[in-house]
């Protein structure tokens, strides 16, 4: 069974960090894309940070030079490094991975990390 454990949300004031970690119980083998989504209330959930498994990035505009997404492929985890947090950024932060299995690609997700932000 594949599991994608978030970890590292919480509540932290404006102009603060966070780092939010993702554990992925799955042969590194088999891992693609590996990402970070969020969702607010009553909003879509939204891409915030992708890495691929050589270690290209893409980042949504709202965050650009404020997030680090990065990977540890030995450890089969992602890290979003999150710096001069702002109210916007509050949400549920969800970790995505592309995982072959089954004969095929398919998106897995883990249960969410709420991230706050508020002074």
């Amino acid at each position: 069974q594949v599991q994608l454990v978030e970890s590292g949300g919480g509540l932290v004031q404006p102009g603060g960090s966070l780092r939010l970690s993702c554990a992925a119980s799955v042969s590194r083998f088999v891992i693609n894309a590996m990402g970070w989504y969020r969702q607010a209330p009553g909003k879509e959930r939204e891409l915030v940070a992708t890495i691929t498994s050589g270690g290209s990035t893409n980042y949504a505009d709202s965050v650009k030079g404020r997030f680090t997404i990065s990977r540890d492929n030995a450890k089969i985890t992602v890290y979003l490094q999150m710096n001069s947090l702002k109210p916007e950024d509050t949400a549920v932060y969800y970790c995505n991975a592309q995982i072959f299995r089954d004969s095929r690609w398919s998106d897995y997700w883990g249960r969410g990390t709420q991230v706050t932000v508020s002074s």
